[in-house]
């Protein structure tokens, strides 16, 4: 896959920083999440609160640490 750099301010930066929800995930991956929420939010509104209030409860999960590794989640599973 090709990828891109793009020059952002430092304010967007940090803006972006806001929405990660753990510590190595990606600006791709942020980008992409957020995308994912504007197309929603045209196509299906209410759904759309629903899912940003969802994503918003998970963060507030992980920065109080309750949250599972993925080796954590593989060994519950026994996987």
């Amino acid at each position: 896959m090709d990828t891109s750099t793009i020059k952002i301010y430092e304010d967007t930066k940090e803006q972006l920083d806001l929405y990660r929800e753990y510590k190595n995930e990606s600006y791709d991956e942020v980008i992409k999440k957020i995308l994912f929420i504007v197309q929603n939010v045209k196509d299906e509104p209410k759904l759309s609160r629903e899912t940003i209030d969802a994503i918003e409860k998970a963060r507030e999960r992980i920065k109080k640490g309750k949250f599972l590794t993925e080796s954590e989640a593989k060994k519950r599973l026994g996987l």
